[in-house]
C-alpha cells in the first residue's frame, strides 16, 4: 500500500479547467497546456471527473461507452500523452468510475431494450405491482419516482438518480465482470488511481421492497449493505489490488443518518455506529477493499433539518462533533479519511463557512488548514488553492445542472416564491463549483476564446494570474502540501480533539504512539478575535511554530489561546 498519509490529491473537473480550442468547453489538450501550474502546486495525483463518452445528462456521470474519450473531451491519444507528461512531473491519475449505473445510450441498455435475455439481467427490471402502481415506492434522488417504464414492455427499470441512468445488478456475476474489465481497461494505460462513484449503493437487495416512506428507512435498503463489502473485495483482488502503488477511494452516498441526531446530548447520541464501522471496513488495509472513503455528514450542517434545499448559517457544533466522531473513530478502528471541503457537488466551502468579504484569504487559509492537517489524506478542488467562490448569478436560468433546475421547481410547487426559491438554490446549487476555473481577469476569465459553458463572475478580483503575482492563498496552500510529506505527526499520527465546547475554536493535537512530541492545531471559525482557556497538559509549554496564516513565531503557551479573526495556527509541543 502506498503511503497515503503523504499524498496530496487535486480535483480537476475537466469540463471547467481550460479550454483549448475555443468551444467554450474544457478538455483534455487543455488541461496538458495548465500542467506547469499543476507541477506548481506540488500534489502528487489528480482525480479527473468523467470524460468518457455520455450524453452528458448528469456532466458525464452518465456513461454511454466505459472505454472511450468523449470527443468533446479530446482523444485516447490526448489521454495517453496527458498520463505520460503528468508521470514526467510524479503526478499519477486518478479516473472516476461510474459503476453503479450506466446511461441509457450504452450499448448493454440498448441491447437490453432489443431483447437480448443476456442483457436484460444487466438491469433491474421489474413489473408493475398487480393494482398497476410502481414495482416499488422508491424515490429518486434527483426527485421522483425511481422507477422508468422499459421501452414498450411491461417492466420497469430502476434508476436512483436521472431517467437517463439506469441501475446496474451488481447481484448479476457477469455485471461484475463487465466493469473489473472497464478498471483492468484503464490500468492497462497506466492508471494507478480510481475514485468509485455512490459505490456503497451497488448492495440493493434482490426483492427491491417498498419503503415506509422514510427517507433514511428507504436508503437504508440499499445503502451500505453487507453485500457491498463482498463486490469490493471481488473487485479488489480481480483488478487495481493487483497494483502495490494503487490509490481508490469509494464515494459514500446516501449516509443521512447523521443529520437526525440530536447534537445537544452527544452522551444519547449514536452516530449510526454502523455507518462509521462500513467506512472502517471500506477502508482498513487488511480488509483488501479501498484506500479510503469520502463521507459527507459534515457538508450537511447548513441543512435545515437534514434539508439540503434550505438557506441555513451552518451549525458549528455539529461541525465540530462530527469531525471529531469520523476522525477519532477511524482513527482508533483503522479506518481512512479523504479529506476534503470542496468538490464538484457541492457549492464553494468559503461561501459556507468563510467570508467571502473582508477575510477572503483568511478564512480559505483557516479552512484549509482546518482540513490539511487533520489524519487522512486531502483533496484540493481546482480553484480553491485561489479562494474561488460561489458565482453571482440573478436568475435559474444562469445554471445549467438538473438538480438546480428540478429543486427549484419543486420548492416553487410547495408555494415558495420565485425570489424565495432562486436564493435557496443559489446557496446549494452544484454548478457553483464548476464554473469555469479563473486564469486571468478577460470576459471569460482567461478559460476559453469563446462564450463558455457556465459563466465566470468575479474574475477581476479573483483568479490565477493575480493570485500568483500578489496571492497569500496559493503559497498557503504549497506551505500545507510540504508540510503534509516532510512531518510524519501530520501524515501519520493518530487524532485527539479538544476544546470540544468552545464556541468559536475548532482544535486537535497530532502525535504517534509515544506522545514524545505533539502538533497541535487552532482554527477560529468566525471572523471576531476569541480567547479560550487552554487544558492544563498545555499550558506553559514553549512551542514552536510550524504554520500560521497570520505572523506568529516560536513562543510559549499561557493559560489561554487567543487567536486573530479566522486564524489558524499549528504549533509543536514537546
Amino acid at each position: 500500500m502506498t503511503d497515503l498519509g503523504k499524498k496530496v490529491i487535486y480535483q480537476i473537473y475537466p469540463k471547467s479547467f481550460y479550454d483549448s480550442n475555443g468551444d467554450g468547453v474544457g478538455d483534455i489538450p487543455g488541461i496538458i497546456a495548465k500542467i506547469d501550474y499543476i507541477k506548481k502546486l506540488n500534489v502528487d495525483m489528480i482525480w479527473f471527473n468523467p470524460f468518457f463518452v455520455s450524453p452528458q445528462n448528469d456532466g458525464g456521470y452518465d456513461i454511454a461507452d466505459y472505454y472511450r474519450i468523449d470527443p468533446r473531451f479530446g482523444t485516447m491519444s490526448d489521454f495517453e500523452e496527458l498520463t505520460k507528461k503528468l508521470k514526467e512531473i510524479g503526478v499519477g491519475v486518478m479516473l472516476d468510475m461510474v459503476l453503479n449505473h450506466c446511461s441509457t445510450e450504452n450499448i448493454w441498455f440498448k441491447k437490453a431494450l432489443a431483447g437480448d435475455e443476456k442483457y436484460r439481467k444487466f438491469f433491474y427490471l421489474r413489473k408493475a405491482k398487480p393494482d398497476g402502481s410502481l414495482p416499488n415506492n422508491w424515490q429518486s434522488k434527483f426527485g421522483g419516482p425511481a422507477w422508468a417504464k422499459f421501452g414498450d414492455t411491461d417492466y420497469y427499470y430502476l434508476h436512483l438518480y436521472d431517467p437517463t441512468q439506469a441501475d446496474l445488478d451488481w447481484h448479476n456475476p457477469e455485471v461484475r465482470q463487465e466493469l473489473f474489465k472497464v478498471i483492468n481497461f484503464w490500468r492497462s494505460k497506466g492508471v494507478h488511481g480510481f475514485r468509485f462513484d455512490v459505490i456503497n449503493v451497488t448492495g440493493k437487495d434482490e426483492k427491491l421492497v417498498d419503503s415506509t416512506g422514510d427517507p433514511s428507512q428507504e436508503k437504508s435498503l440499499y445503502t451500505d449493505t453487507a453485500v457491498v463489502h463482498q463486490y469490493l473485495k471481488e473487485m479488489n483482488r480481480s483488478t487495481f489490488g493487483q497494483d502495490p502503488d494503487s490509490i481508490t477511494v469509494g464515494e459514500m452516498s446516501s449516509t443521512t443518518i447523521a443529520n437526525s441526531i440530536e447534537y445537544s446530548k452527544p452522551s444519547e447520541h449514536e452516530l449510526s455506529s454502523t455507518t462509521i464501522a462500513n467506512s472502517i471496513e471500506y477502508s482498513k488495509p487488511s480488509e483488501h477493499e479501498l484506500s479510503m472513503v469520502f463521507t459527507f455528514h459534515h457538508l450537511k450542517v447548513d441543512y435545515k433539518n437534514g434539508e439540503k434545499w434550505s438557506k441555513e448559517p451552518f451549525d458549528f457544533m455539529k461541525l465540530k462533533h462530527l469531525f471529531t466522531e469520523w476522525q477519532e473513530k477511524m482513527d482508533q478502528g483503522g479506518g481512512w479519511n479523504a479529506l476534503f471541503w470542496n468538490n464538484h457537488d457541492q457549492p464553494w466551502a468559503l461561501n459556507r463557512f468563510g467570508d467571502t468579504g473582508k477575510y477572503r484569504e483568511k478564512s480559505s487559509e483557516m479552512l484549509a488548514t482546518a482540513i490539511h492537517c487533520m489524519r487522512g489524506t486531502p483533496y484540493i478542488y481546482m480553484g480553491e488553492e485561489i479562494g474561488m467562490m460561489d458565482p453571482h448569478y440573478s436568475s435559474i436560468h444562469d445554471y445549467v445542472d438538473v438538480e438546480a433546475k428540478n429543486a427549484f421547481a419543486a420548492l416553487k410547487q410547495k408555494g415558495i416564491s420565485d425570489d424565495e426559491a432562486f436564493a435557496i438554490v443559489k446557496t446549494k446549487a452544484r454548478d457553483n463549483s464548476r464554473v469555469p476555473m479563473h486564469w486571468d481577469d478577460s470576459k471569460f476569465a482567461g478559460f476559453s476564446e469563446s462564450k463558455p459553458w457556465l459563466l465566470p463572475t468575479d474574475q477581476d478580483r479573483i483568479n490565477v494570474e493575480k493570485e500568483l503575482h500578489e496571492g497569500e492563498i496559493f503559497a498557503y496552500y504549497q506551505k500545507l502540501i510540504k508540510l503534509r510529506k516532510h512531518e510524519q505527526l501530520i501524515s501519520d499520527g493518530h487524532i485527539r480533539m479538544f476544546l470540544k465546547d468552545d464556541p468559536q475554536i475548532f482544535a486537535y493535537e497530532r502525535f504517534l504512539k509515544d506522545e514524545a512530541k505533539k502538533i497541535l492545531v487552532f482554527t477560529n471559525f468566525y471572523g471576531t478575535d476569541h480567547v479560550a482557556p487552554l487544558p492544563e497538559q498545555y499550558q506553559n509549554k514553549n512551542y514552536q511554530l510550524v504554520l500560521s496564516n497570520y505572523s506568529a513565531q516560536d513562543g510559549k503557551l499561557g493559560e489561554n489561546i487567543s487567536l486573530k479573526p479566522y486564524e489558524a495556527l499549528v504549533i509543536k509541543i514537546n
